[in-house]
């Protein structure tokens, strides 16, 4: 279990969805829109249709170089200031896939070029490369709550005087590898997924989805009041069935939203028992504060998920309105969850929560400085 030193300013933020960068994304899912489309789940190779969110450029079967470099330089572009990987100004990467579906079309068509970026160090080293960054790099994964990680660590990193500013850098595009595993565990079939619905049989969608911010200890328009992480290391995918998990996640942040008027941005993939668990133990201890999740519209953009739907959460403190959880119905798993948009003058925060394969947790209270 971790929490962060201090509280932590955001200088500038950016993500990329299927919809496109975080206004547009925001707009999308004010209006109830989905980005998904049914793609055969191993791309030319055929296979059963599935719910993908691509962005648009991107060529969903692999490439040389990969076919996401393109949308992926729109944001990096975005990205303010100069110097980034220098001793002052450090990088953090964060995916669970990088360049997996290269190193999968290596082993399938024995093309060497897929190698230069097929594995994270390859992967990071070459983007670097191509963005100009210098060698003050580091590296995080871990499934869902990757993003967290390298907040948090560059949060620390920053607190301790170590750096000036930090950059948080997360990215995740889809392959046919990466959709075939998720299809394999029958979370990724045929249905869309509704995120916090009763119903019969769960599903996810998957989406591409990449996003950065620029942290700091003295400007920016928001602050990370709180971080906080937990692993159960209970199972190689699921949670502890009595929900502890997320309790020890959440428990470290309850002083930091004592008195706060907060609504909750949650992981909300459309699975059932952790969908289940997680809206049941956000309403036992934020009885009243309204429950959403985005995954319904964006697909579940895995590693980089807490990042991207950060930045969403900000641009909609921004417009002063949040997005319901798009693609869902009732009857919900508590009467917390809110379906449609709803207006944010009377809340001063958000309580943001991403959850990962084996009871890995995250959480982080970002309000506007």
């Amino acid at each position: 279990m971790s929490a962060s030193p201090s509280p932590i300013r955001i200088a500038a933020c950016g993500a990329l969805t299927a919809f496109g960068d975080e206004s547009v994304t925001l707009a999308a899912l004010l209006d109830g829109h989905r980005a998904f489309a049914l793609v055969p789940v191993l791309g030319r190779e055929g296979g059963d249709s599935v719910p993908l969110a691509l962005c648009a450029g991107h060529n969903y079967d692999e490439t040389v170089p990969p076919g996401w470099l393109a949308p992926l330089r729109t944001l990096v572009d975005r990205i303010p200031g100069d110097g980034w990987g220098s001793p002052r100004r450090p990088v953090f990467v964060t995916s669970s896939n990088f360049g997996v579906g290269s190193l999968h079309a290596f082993r399938r068509t024995g093309e060497s070029a897929h190698l230069a970026h097929g594995t994270p160090f390859r992967c990071v080293d070459w983007l670097a490369g191509q963005f100009g960054w210098g060698p003050n790099v580091t590296t995080f994964s871990h499934a869902c709550v990757s993003a967290h990680l390298g907040l948090l660590q560059a949060s620390r990193v920053l607190a301790a005087g170590l750096a000036d500013e930090a950059l948080v850098f997360s990215f995740d595009f889809l392959s046919p590898f990466v959709a075939g595993g998720f299809h394999a565990l029958k979370i990724l079939n045929a249905d869309l997924p509704t995120p916090y619905q009763e119903r019969e049989t769960g599903s996810i969608g998957l989406g591409d989805g990449a996003a950065f911010t620029v942290l700091t200890r003295d400007h920016g328009d928001f602050t990370l009041a709180a971080q906080s992480l937990h692993n159960e290391m209970h199972h190689f995918t699921a949670n502890q069935a009595d929900g502890t998990g997320f309790d020890a996640c959440l428990a470290p942040l309850l002083g930091a939203t004592a008195g706060r008027r907060f609504w909750l941005k949650g992981h909300g993939t459309g699975t059932l028992e952790a969908g289940r668990l997680e809206a049941g133990v956000l309403a036992r201890h934020f009885s009243g504060a309204p429950l959403v999740g985005w995954k319904g519209s964006l697909g579940h953009t895995l590693g980089s998920c807490g990042l991207v739907e950060l930045t969403i959460a900000a641009a909609a403190i921004r417009k002063g309105r949040a997005p319901g959880t798009v693609g869902s119905a009732g009857p919900a798993f508590t009467p917390d969850v809110a379906l449609e948009p709803f207006d944010l003058h009377a809340f001063d925060s958000v309580l943001c929560t991403s959850n990962a394969f084996g009871g890995a947790h995250a959480a982080l209270l970002l309000s506007h400085a």
